[in-house]
Parts: C-alpha cells; sequence; structure tokens
C-alpha cells in the first residue's frame, strides 16, 4: 500500500540525526512533520553534536562505514552542508608510550586508506618527528616517538553550527518545532491496545513533561544517549557512554598562529583541532574507553540525572593528565593553560559500533528508533535522513547490521565496547569519577 506522505509523523530529538531526519523527510515529499526537544534552542544542548566540531574521516575496517563516510563527505562539500566542513586534513598517530592495541589500530586505519583509489594520493606516511613537523611547523614540543599518517581529504565539521543552520532550512520549509523542558521533552510513549493475533502494539504518539498528549502516525525517536528513557530495551546493548571535552582560550593572535592546522589524533593521549575563530576556542579530547551511569536495578546506562548529578567543569585526572601530556609533546607552551569549558559529553554506544535504524518490535511500522551512533555519527548527519526514508519505503530494516538486536536477559548492558579497536583503557562508572572529584575537593579545603 502507498504511504501517504501527508500523515503526522513526531520526531523526538533535534540532534545531528533528528535534523537530517526531519531534512530528508521533507526532501522526500513528507509534509508534515513535527520535531520535539526538550532545548530551548537549536543546537540543543542535549544533543551529543552540541559541541565546536567533530572529526569528518573514512578511516575504517569495515568498507560498509569508509563507503558512507565518502558519501557524507562528498555531501559535506555541497553549499548547504559545506559552509561548516573545513578539510583541513587529519593526522592520526602514536607516542612513544602507546600501548601494543593503539599502534595495532593506527596500522590497521592506515591499511585501510593507503591503497584506497580515492585516498591513496593524498596518504603520507610520517615516521619522525620531523615528518610532523614538516605539517605542523607551529609544534615545538620533542612528539616524543611519534608515528602516524596524514590524510589530506580528511578533516572536521562545525557541528553547533550546522545543527543551527539545518534547524533554520526546516523552520523556512514548514517542518515545526516544539521546544523546552515542558512542551518538547517526551516523557512517555502511547500505545493502542495489544492486537491478540499478532501481539502488535501500535505508538499512537507521546506525553511530553508537561502532560500533554501528541498524537501521530508514525513517532521516531532520535534521542541517543536518552533513547532507554522511552524505550527501555534498546538499553540492553545501546550505552549511554561519555567522554570528556576540554577547551583552552586563546588570544586572538594565538589563535591566528594555529589557524589551519589538520586535526591530529593521538591514540593513546587525545585529539585537537584548530582553534575556533568565532570564540578562539582550541577543543581538546581525551581518548580512553569511556564513562557509563549504570542503574544499579536495571543494569542500564542512561545519562545522569536525578540522585547522579554529572560533575560541572570537571574532567577526571586522568583525562587531563593525557591532554597536559598531549600539549607537552606538541604545543608545550599551552601546557599549563587553564582548561575551561570542561565537561563529560555523552554518546549512544554500542559494543560493536553499529547503529540501530530500525522498526521498535510488536509496534508494525509506527515507532522507529534511531540511536547507537558509537562515536562516529555525526560526520554522517548530511545522510542520516535518507536511511529513514528507505526504511519507511522497505517497510523493514534490510541491512542487518542496523536491526533491532535482542539480547538474552542479563547479557549486553555490561558490555560496553572495551574491545572495539579505537577504544584504549577500560570502561568505568561515572559514579568513579563523581568520587575522585569529591576526594579531590575535600584535599583542598
Amino acid at each position: 500500500m502507498a504511504t501517504d506522505k501527508t500523515e503526522p509523523i513526531a520526531i523526538l530529538g533535534a540532534g545531528a540525526w533528528g535534523l537530517s531526519t526531519a531534512f530528508h523527510l521533507l526532501e522526500a515529499g513528507y509534509k508534515n512533520i513535527t520535531v520535539f526537544d526538550r532545548a530551548s534552542e537549536i543546537p540543543s544542548r542535549y544533543s551529543a553534536a552540541y559541541d565546536l566540531n567533530k572529526i569528518v574521516r573514512a578511516e575504517y575496517e569495515d568498507d560498509f562505514y569508509t563507503d558512507l563516510a565518502l558519501k557524507a563527505i562528498n555531501r559535506w562539500k555541497t553549499p548547504l552542508w559545506g559552509r561548516n566542513f573545513h578539510q583541513v586534513g587529519y593526522v592520526l598517530a602514536t607516542s612513544s608510550e602507546a600501548p601494543a592495541k593503539a599502534v595495532k589500530h593506527l596500522q590497521t586505519a592506515l591499511l585501510s586508506v593507503k591503497d584506497h583509489p580515492v585516498f591513496a594520493a593524498g596518504i603520507t606516511p610520517l615516521e619522525t618527528p620531523q615528518a610532523f613537523k614538516d605539517i605542523y611547523w607551529q609544534f615545538s614540543g620533542p612528539l616524543s616517538g611519534f608515528r602516524g599518517y596524514h590524510n589530506r581529504l580528511a578533516g572536521y565539521a562545525h557541528s553547533s553550527n550546522a545543527m543551527a543552520d539545518i534547524h533554520q532550512q526546516l523552520v523556512g520549509k514548514g517542518v515545526k518545532f516544539v521546544l523546552g523542558p515542558e512542551d518538547g521533552k517526551a516523557v512517555k510513549l502511547l500505545y493502542s491496545d495489544h492486537d491478540q493475533r499478532s501481539l502488535e502494539r501500535r505508538c499512537t504518539g507521546f506525553q511530553v513533561a508537561s502532560g500533554q498528549h501528541h498524537y501521530a502516525r508514525r513517532t521516531i525517536v532520535c534521542l541517543g544517549a536518552w533513547a532507554a528513557t522511552l524505550i527501555p530495551d534498546i538499553g540492553a546493548y545501546v550505552v549511554a557512554k561519555s567522554w570528556s571535552v576540554a577547551h583552552v582560550q586563546l588570544t586572538e593572535r594565538e589563535s591566528d598562529y594555529l589557524r589551519g592546522i589538520p586535526v591530529l589524533n593521538v591514540r593513546d593521549l587525545g585529539f585537537f583541532f584548530e582553534p575556533d575563530p568565532a570564540s578562539r576556542l582550541l577543543k581538546l579530547c581525551p581518548l580512553g574507553a569511556g564513562y557509563v551511569n549504570t542503574d544499579k536495578s536495571t543494569r542500564i546506562s542512561i545519562p545522569p540525572g536525578g540522585s547522579v548529578t554529572a560533575p560541572r567543569d570537571y574532567i577526571p585526572a586522568s583525562d587531563e593528565k593525557k591532554l597536559r601530556q598531549l600539549l607537552r609533546e606538541t604545543l608545550p607552551w599551552l601546557e599549563d593553560r587553564p582548561f575551561v569549558d570542561q565537561r563529560m559529553c555523552w554518546f549512544a554506544d554500542t559494543a560493536d559500533s553499529d547503529y540501530t535504524v530500525d522498526f521498535v518490535p510488536n509496534t508494525g511500522d509506527s515507532l522507529v528508533v534511531m540511536s547507537g551512533d558509537s562515536g562516529h555519527g555525526f560526520k554522517m548527519m548530511p545522510i542520516v535522513g535518507e536511511w529513514v526514508v528507505r526504511l519507511l519505503g522497505d517497510g523493514r530494516q534490510v541491512q542487518s547490521r542496523w536491526q533491532w538486536k535482542w539480547i538474552p536477559e542479563g547479557k549486553g548492558s555490561k558490555d560496553w565496547g572495551d574491545d572495539v579497536s579505537w577504544r584504549i583503557g577500560t570502561t568505568r562508572e561515572i559514579r568513579d569519577v563523581i568520587d575522585e572529584r569529591d576526594r579531590a575537593v575535600r584535599a583542598r579545603l
């Protein structure tokens, strides 16, 4: 039966994936789209993409994601998306202290691009500190034992600005937005009675925090790390996980000095970008396995709230140590600068780093969930919505890796993805970070 594109569609979540979904549904001819978000403005501060910038690269061990990333990069180079894309290049490296896992990941990443027909001509191996300084002439640190490669065809995108631009496009073309902690925050999905023959229970809409009910032919949950708050079963394999983010405030002249540098990603330490020209902030992120917030009764990890409060303007001491070492090796004149706007950034993570884009089982075609970005989802923003358009057209998810996963009871929620090749270390509970912070505060008193 042909799809009625005038029937109401509700998208819950106005992050990168929710906005992309609205954009592509509109492009495909859907007429009645409303986006809900608990933030009071877009870009939403609850989105994992509420940030200065995200890496855009195509190095994957799996050709499936390499091909998707290449498609996304080509879309980033179009006029609408290109204003926020910066193809400054990308350097992946390890230091002299890198564990074997980090070195192996570097080697695998290089293999994925060095002979690739698109990337091969733009790949330069970097075997000595001087080779790095030939690219980063601003670097004055020792770059002790640095090894890696330079990919000239990668770079980064300004994530918050990209969301703001697409939001403006959508509003101008008639997509409705309902925002705010009372009117825009979905707290409960609404269902019809069970169909006794099929056991199907269709989603008819949702309730927001104010108590108001909204009804839709299709509800698309794009809440990332918060997906399990509405669909608890997905929490068995999509885990809310966070990584640290910190910034150094630069002067105008310092920002000019570092403008145009490639993204640097040192697998055992962390990564940083060229300074943001508007704010003159240099963003740095330490690398590791991340932090979870596991509920002791459900064993599901969701972002902190209620009795667990995420640390404010603080990152774990171990993460700060990595970033200080990263600056000492590259830009030692910044090594002791205070970090500003420190926070934990929450993602939806899976043990195999595959996404989920599927109908929720036993809801027919009434409820779609998109989650599991796994720290590599933002770069796909220009094409994500196409996956939903295809799903609605096909009536089922034909890509097996993106299908809903049934996890045996007692398994899944503890599988935090530490085995994923690009994650170094062991996942920790956010409560440990809070306790660590509290001990540090008491020690200073």
